[in-house]
């Protein structure tokens, strides 16, 4: 598996405050079958974090995690707010990429209220030559009223990440119930931790493909969505979900 979101940098953001926190969670991953974990450190005003820090910290924590013989490759990237965003310059932006890759970028979308012109940045992003990636709007109470709204983000294209414990319930039914509906509608594209540390806010990517019936629409949402992400490709067409597929959230 692939986890393209996850805080696993020790002493930039919200994430481990350790290098030793840092290498169980890298621990944790490798054990549940995630292969390559893109470490996203928070730029935004409370976690101002710089392309030199990140990059800085990451190769830290490449020697420390292949010291320690965990098989997991790290890759670089950021998670942007969209204030962020409007700040950084081009140069900054690559340097933030995704995976490394300098045209994909992860934005941070909020918790609250509906962002302004989102549909726009997404198009102008698309225009400059970017692929954005939105992180966990299940969790963002316009979106948790009315799913639908992603539809135009998505159609200016925008790929929409899902957060592995809303999928399976550990950040509350509100949560989980949007991330079922969001999946039923075809408007979910990625799963990824988010991990911040050990407990509830880490990885358990098995767990969320497990609650959406496994099969090759969990395969696509965490192999071969995030491999294409990576390789700068279109990815294949979502596979149909399992039939008798239990809907998460729903009873």
């Amino acid at each position: 598996m692939i986890d393209l979101h996850a805080h696993v940098l020790p002493g930039v953001d919200d994430g481990p405050d350790s290098p030793e926190v840092a290498l169980e969670m890298l621990r944790d991953a490798a054990a549940e079958g995630t292969t390559i974990v893109a470490a996203t450190p928070h730029v935004r005003d409370d976690y101002p974090t710089s392309p030199e820090t990140m990059e800085r910290v990451l190769a830290d924590l490449r020697r420390a995690a292949a010291e320690a013989e965990i098989a997991v490759e790290l890759l670089p990237g950021a998670e942007l707010d969209l204030e962020a965003l409007r700040r950084l310059d081009d140069e900054t932006l690559r340097r933030f990429g995704l995976g490394g890759n300098p045209s994909l970028l992860l934005l941070e979308f909020p918790y609250s209220g509906w962002p302004l012109e989102l549909d726009q940045t997404v198009f102008r992003l698309s225009a400059r030559g970017y692929t954005t990636v939105l992180a966990h709007p299940e969790r963002n109470a316009s979106v948790q009223a009315e799913p639908e709204r992603l539809r135009g983000v998505a159609a200016a294209g925008a790929v929409i990440q899902l957060t592995a414990a809303s999928v399976d319930g550990r950040l509350g039914r509100k949560t989980q119930s949007t991330a079922a509906a969001l999946l039923d509608l075809g408007l979910a594209h990625l799963l990824a931790s988010d991990a911040h540390g050990p407990g509830v806010r880490s990885g358990g990517l098995n767990a969320a493909v497990a609650a959406i019936g496994g099969g090759e629409l969990g395969v696509w949402l965490v192999e071969e969505v995030p491999r294409a992400l990576l390789a700068g490709v279109p990815p294949p067409p979502r596979p149909e979900p399992a039939r008798r597929r239990r809907r998460i959230g729903r009873h």
